[in-house]
């Protein structure tokens, strides 16, 4: 008897499971049914997210980030949960927009990272006035499929939509009181998701979000969505700030400098000083391809005969932003690092600057800058002025025929040509100058290669037949790739490098000058394209398979290295002396200024960067992201890992410390110029009364 009751026990409560279920899965069906547009809308908008970060960070800590995923969800359920208190036939119009809205923020990131490995701030909207003239270079160098595919969630909701007004689905009617629910309960339900998320931040977390620069680490933890809206709290930031946050950023500015050493002194000091000094912004040169050949013939001839006769600087780091160019002019000249939000050379124009253009004015130079672009690109006319260049050169300045355009506007060649008979007039009318060259063939997109001259990047070998004849074979390598047409706008740009030479020399002007020559910034260039370069298969003229026993890893770390750029000073008469010699420690584009400062008797007591002379091997290069390198090391501060490049481990409190002083660092130059903290001491007093 008891196991009959037993068994109509175990019976009643599987019938009581079944119709649970039943009733769950019919409330699960009536719930996706009742609500198809807030359902499509959260799951293309936590896709579009997920699949960037799949994009611009491959790593399966960026992909499959629980952080990231709930904050993208949070976001969206919340966004969608504001769409009940419409009516249902007004509701797919509020979804389209919002849906749209995503989307766009997913697309804009994916171009920018491709170009700038960063992700886009509202504060760039101001140079979108630029977009027109480097607008081929957007379209051939930026935009790819992958950036495409996120249209998918509006065009599944279009689809969708046209679906439900055949089934008459915006004709049902729903109450006030119903909306209201729904959306409330959506509400508590983001509301939810949102404070698991919060839960699993911790404080270092907290304060990246809040400082901003380590954009990469802030997608990955908190989602594109809150970094986006986080980004539009941070451009905003810095007018308020600049009212009211003052007096604690001129209090760090004071106590971070406080402790600097004095001047020193070495055996470089004042040794260049009465000397003439023209610098050349070389435009997306990159280091490495100076040691690299081609069917014997070298991708930079003139350059690598410079660095063996002058002071070469081989382990010398860009420093850019997003103001790329700009950013660099700012960091060679001022010894500061880019702004945290924006540009300085477009959202600072009008700050006090510490330069060297304007510290040799006070010695009595002639200063001025050259470039044959348009004046305002980049805002140059206004900031060559705050830099202390007395005369600058642009577009408007030189003779520019269909002819002579490489690119973005006149070539090299030509413009070196143009520019000497300027500087012959400058140098007939001043004791000593200083000026500024800027280079332009050599920016991407590098498809002008009818107009490069001949120079190949493939592989010729001559083999020898069975039959004892040989013959010339040709493997494609590098030829129609994008570093490889790279390699030959550097070739053209190299050939005008040697070009000026020549024709300073021919003029007379190499006499009592020093040539100073850096690059920019890298080609940014994608880190398959170099894959492709470390590993190909002549033989299948394809990429080796990475089982194969002579494939070569190329990771993030190489690529990273990789970007150094050269930094060159060259004279004449230098080859055979002292100052003859390459200088292996690692330095960054604002040790250029204390550097050259030393060598031709001024200093900035408010340089960032040091004299490498004085610092040696004990110098740390900080990036914009946070990222910095060492002699020993080169830390990721995305992934809070280093790379050893003595193999050797590094202590923890090394890391600490190198950390600690990078956030300082980019702490207090970014206050230095939001708040204009190197203006004359007596308007500085003038502010604090």
């Amino acid at each position: 008897m008891r196991r009959i009751k037993n068994g109509f026990k175990k019976l009643k409560n599987e019938i009581t499971k079944a119709i649970k279920r039943i009733k769950t899965e019919h409330l699960i069906a009536k719930y996706m049914k009742d609500n198809v547009l807030f359902i499509v809308f959260v799951i293309t908008g936590v896709i579009n997210a997920s699949l960037l970060r799949a994009f611009c960070m491959p790593t399966l800590e960026s992909i499959f980030s629980i952080q990231a995923f709930l904050a993208d969800a949070a976001v969206v359920i919340i966004i969608g949960s504001f769409g009940y208190f419409l009516k249902p036939k007004h509701r797919f119009l509020y979804y389209m927009f919002f849906n749209i809205f995503l989307t766009a923020i997913c697309m804009i990131n994916s171009v920018y990272y491709t170009y700038y490995t960063s992700f886009a701030s509202i504060s760039m909207l101001s140079l979108t006035q630029y977009v027109g003239e480097v607008g081929d270079a957007v379209t051939e160098n930026v935009i790819q499929l992958k950036d495409l595919i996120y249209i998918i969630g509006p065009v599944v909701m279009f689809v969708i939509n046209r679906k439900l007004k055949k089934q008459n689905y915006y004709k049902r009617i729903e109450v006030r009181s119903e909306r209201k629910k729904k959306a409330f309960t959506t509400l508590i339900t983001g509301a939810c998701v949102a404070g698991v998320f919060l839960l699993t931040l911790t404080p270092t977390d907290i304060s990246r979000l809040l400082k901003q620069w380590n954009k990469e680490y802030i997608v990955q933890c908190f989602g594109i969505y809150v970094y986006q809206g986080n980004d539009v709290i941070s451009t905003i930031q810095p007018t308020i700030n600049s009212m009211f946050g003052y007096d604690k950023a001129h209090k760090n500015f004071i106590e971070y400098f406080e402790g600097k050493e004095n001047v020193q002194t070495n055996e470089y000091t004042n040794i260049f000083e009465g000397k003439n000094v023209l610098v050349i912004h070389a435009e997306s040169m990159q280091t490495n391809p100076m040691y690299l050949t081609f069917n014997g013939q070298e991708v930079t001839p003139n350059l690598n005969k410079l660095a063996r006769e002058g002071m070469f600087f081989s382990n010398y780091y860009s420093q850019v932003s997003v103001g790329t160019s700009s950013d660099a002019e700012l960091t060679f000249n001022t010894s500061l690092m880019p702004t945290k939000s924006g540009t300085a050379f477009v959202s600072y124009p009008d700050r006090t600057y510490i330069s060297t253009p304007s510290l040799l004015k006070e010695k009595g130079y002639y200063t001025f800058s050259m470039h044959a672009n348009n004046g305002d690109f980049w805002n140059r006319r206004v900031m060559h002025n705050s830099l202390g260049y007395k005369k600058f050169y642009s577009k408007a300045d030189y003779k520019i025929t269909d002819e002579n355009i490489i690119g973005l506007g006149l070539n090299d060649h030509e413009f070196f040509t143009q520019s000497v008979e300027k500087l012959k007039k400058i140098d007939s009318k001043h004791d000593n100058w200083y000026g500024l060259m800027i280079m332009l063939s050599n920016h991407t997109p590098f498809s002008d290669t009818d107009k490069y001259g001949e120079f190949d990047v493939d592989i010729k070998e001559t083999i020898t037949n069975p039959d004892g004849t040989t013959e010339e074979v040709t493997y494609p390598y590098l030829e129609g790739t994008k570093l490889g047409n790279y390699y030959k706008s550097y070739h053209y740009a190299d050939s005008a490098l040697g070009h000026l030479i020549d024709e300073l020399d021919n003029a007379g002007l190499l006499e009592d000058t020093v040539l100073v020559i850096y690059g920019d910034h890298d080609a940014r260039i994608s880190k398959k394209e170099y894959n492709y370069q470390n590993n190909y298969d002549k033989e299948e003229d394809s990429l080796l398979d990475k089982d194969d026993e002579n494939y070569v890893e190329y990771d993030s770390y190489q690529y990273e290295l990789g970007r150094k750029v050269p930094f060159i000073i060259w004279t004449k008469d230098m080859k055979g002396t002292k100052l003859n010699k390459e200088i292996t420690n690692v330095m960054g584009m604002y040790d250029a200024m204390p550097t050259l400062g030393n060598m031709l008797g001024f200093y900035n007591e408010y340089a960032l960067g040091h004299d490498i002379f004085n610092i040696k091997d004990k110098n740390i290069v900080v990036f914009p992201n946070g990222n910095w390198v060492t002699n020993k090391v080169y830390y990721n501060s995305q992934k809070g890992e280093y790379l050893s490049l003595v193999n050797e481990a590094v202590s923890e409190e090394e890391i600490k410390n190198n950390n600690d002083y990078a956030t300082k660092l980019l702490d207090v130059s970014n206050d230095i110029i939001v708040f204009d903290l190197l203006k004359p001491k007596e308007e500085l007093e003038s502010i604090e009364e």
